[in-house]
């Protein structure tokens, strides 16, 4: 709920995920984990740490979200999503209580993931936050490590309006002697994290002062070399901890990622001829990253098919786009999707120009309509802009 209508779902505690957990006998109990919080980049650093775990021969539970075409992709156990008839089955069985409790979509979704992972037995899970980290519902696990990617302004709403406010939120998953990775530096959240890592007696590993070995992943981008060295920093905290991963194992596992775990949607080619790229960055942080590597692509004429939600912050994210494009501006079809009239009227305040679609799928086409083979196709600005083309 969410993921389509925003506020209406938050929650503002963990009482009702500590009931459902009391309820269902603890099974976060049941599983080692790994716990990645961040504004951007926890889903593809999440796949990574599943993938190279799965080469190293572990069953690995990976829970992770939202979901683009599948709810199932949320739940999968070494990249295979969990049955329909688990999903079936854990709904029927525990619907009485999930509705006499008011749980939440995300809350009932958790409930599932940790008990699908202990029901199968897995050696670790990786478990992706959902929103910020001290009041999501994941936050009930002790994990072997915790790893926030980055820090950046997005749900300001929920999680305070500067970066030490929302630093602060994401380092509730910080906990008592369990070693914490931060994959990137801010100035102004440095003291945040060595503040509640000291209180906590959590050892401290910046992975950003460190040098990552040369590997390459199939998740392509040149933003992902955060990423790949963050798994690795991680990876080296599980070795430490008696974990048997050798380098070849990360070295492959950072190559098949797409194969071992089924990630969609991170700079992803789905057409030639015009070449058509998409990707789920949508926050200014990450549309930084994919926009640099767009610069870098060579092309005739740029279309972009641009969706968003309606509580973006539209000034942070529209100067970032190049003017030097033409624009199919649409709105994703869940409630949360902005009106795409308003969004073609602001985006003429940073001189991007376009029409305006009813649908994701009408942009897109007439895009391919416009485009000579030698053109480059952008489809971005939401997850679900994305999730709606593929």
């Amino acid at each position: 709920m969410y993921q389509r209508e925003g506020a209406a779902a938050y929650k503002h505690d963990l009482r009702n995920i500590e009931l459902l957990s009391a309820y269902l006998e603890h099974p976060e109990k049941g599983f080692k984990s790994i716990h990645v919080a961040g504004t951007n980049g926890k889903g593809s650093t999440s796949h990574m740490l599943a993938s190279v775990l799965q080469e190293g021969g572990f069953k690995v539970g990976l829970y992770t979200s939202p979901h683009l075409k599948d709810f199932r992709e949320r739940i999968r156990i070494n990249g295979k999503p969990v049955s329909k008839q688990f999903v079936i089955g854990f709904v029927k069985k525990h619907k009485e209580f999930f509705e006499a409790n008011h749980l939440s979509f995300f809350e009932m979704t958790v409930g599932m993931a940790f008990t699908s992972f202990a029901k199968e037995k897995v050696d670790i899970a990786i478990i992706e936050v959902g929103l910020g980290g001290r009041l999501d519902a994941t936050n009930i696990i002790t994990p072997e490590v915790s790893v926030i990617t980055n820090i950046g302004m997005d749900h300001i709403q929920f999680l305070g309006d500067t970066l030490e406010k929302i630093a602060t939120e994401k380092a509730g998953i910080i906990k008592e002697k369990v070693p914490v990775v931060i994959g990137e530096y801010h100035t102004e959240t440095e003291e945040v994290f060595s503040t509640l890592s000291r209180k906590r007696n959590a050892p401290l590993i910046k992975a950003y002062n460190f040098d990552s070995l040369p590997m390459q992943s199939d998740l392509k981008g040149d933003y992902q070399k955060h990423n790949i060295r963050t798994v690795q920093v991680t990876i080296a905290q599980l070795q430490k901890k008696g974990w048997a991963i050798g380098i070849q194992h990360i070295a492959k596992g950072l190559k098949s990622v797409t194969a071992n775990t089924g990630l969609l949607g991170r700079w992803q080619e789905i057409g030639q001829s015009p070449k058509i790229i998409c990707d789920t960055g949508h926050n200014k942080e990450g549309l930084m990253y994919v926009l640099r590597q767009l610069r870098q692509e060579k092309y005739d004429r740029l279309h972009v098919v641009l969706g968003v939600v309606s509580d973006k912050d539209l000034s942070s994210i529209l100067p970032l786009f190049p003017k030097r494009a033409t624009y199919y501006f649409c709105k994703p079809a869940v409630p949360r999707g902005m009106e795409v009239q308003l969004l073609k009227k602001e985006a003429a305040k940073y001189d991007l120009k376009g029409k305006a679609y009813p649908s994701v799928l009408e942009a897109l086409e007439k895009a391919k309509t416009n485009a000579g083979v030698k053109d480059l196709i952008f489809v971005g600005g939401s997850t679900f802009v994305v999730a709606e083309i593929l």
